[in-house]
C-alpha cells in the first residue's frame, strides 16, 4: 500500500529491538486491525495509525485513566495539511474511538471506513487530541484516492446501484458540500484542494462500482 509506506513505518520500526513486526495479506482495514489486535500481549488496545502522533498531554491523560472494560474511549483527531490545522471540509471536529478492551469489542469488518464497534458500550471522550497528517504531497492524495475508491467499489459490489450519471452526481455533490456547506471556501488553497479531492474520490468510487456491477 504505497500511501502508508511513504511514511517509512517499517524502516523506522526496525530500528527498535523491542518492536515485533508481523505481516499478512491485506484483506481490508477492519480485518487488518483485528489481526493486529489478536497479536497484542495485553487486552487494552490503543490503535494509532502510522500517520498519527499522540500528543504529550494525551499520553499523560491516558496514563492517569482508570480504565473500564465496558467503555470505549474517543479521541479528538486534529487533522493537518500543509502544516495547518484544518477546521473545514468535515475534517474538524473528528472524534474517533481508539482505546478499547479487546475482550469486549473490536473493529468492524468493513474493508474501508472501519471503526471500533461501540454498540451497547459507553463512549467516554478524552480531552486531549492526537495529531494526524494524512497527506504530505499530491501523490498521497492520488494514492489514497486510488486505494479507497477500489475498496469502496469492492465492498459495495452488488449491494449498491451505480452508473456514470450517479458517479457525476456523487462527485459534484461531494465537492459542493465540502467547499460551500462545510467551509472549504474559507480555507484558502487548502480548502479548495481538499474539496476537489473529496469530489474526485466520490466520483471514482461510484464509477468503479458501476464497472464492477456490470460484471455480476
Amino acid at each position: 500500500f504505497p500511501y502508508t509506506t511513504l511514511f517509512r513505518s517499517l524502516e523506522i520500526a526496525r530500528q527498535f529491538p523491542n518492536v515485533k513486526i508481523h505481516s499478512t495479506n491485506f484483506n481490508g482495514f477492519g480485518p487488518l486491525h483485528n489481526f493486529a489486535t489478536s497479536l497484542a500481549a495485553n487486552d487494552w488496545i490503543l490503535s494509532v495509525d502510522s500517520d498519527e502522533v499522540l500528543t504529550a498531554d494525551l499520553i499523560d491523560e491516558i496514563e492517569k485513566l482508570s480504565l473500564d472494560p465496558t467503555c470505549v474511549y474517543s479521541i479528538q483527531r486534529d487533522n493537518y495539511f500543509n502544516q495547518k490545522l484544518i477546521r473545514f471540509c468535515s475534517w474538524y471536529p473528528d472524534r474517533v474511538v481508539r482505546l478499547y478492551h479487546r475482550g469486549h469489542t473490536k473493529f468492524s469488518d468493513e474493508a474501508v471506513h472501519e471503526q471500533v464497534v461501540a454498540t451497547g458500550m459507553r463512549v467516554l471522550p478524552l480531552k486531549n487530541p492526537l495529531k494526524h497528517t494524512p497527506y504530505r504531497s499530491t501523490s498521497d492524495f492520488l494514492d489514497k484516492m486510488q486505494k479507497y475508491s477500489t475498496l469502496f467499489a469492492e465492498q459495495n459490489r452488488g449491494k449498491k446501484s451505480s452508473s456514470f450519471g450517479s458517479a457525476l452526481l456523487h462527485g459534484s455533490a461531494a465537492f459542493t458540500k465540502n467547499y460551500f456547506l462545510k467551509g472549504g471556501i474559507f480555507g484558502g488553497k487548502e480548502g479548495f484542494i481538499i474539496s476537489v479531492y473529496n469530489g474526485q474520490t466520490a466520483y471514482y468510487k461510484y464509477l468503479k462500482l458501476a464497472e464492477l456491477n456490470k460484471k455480476i
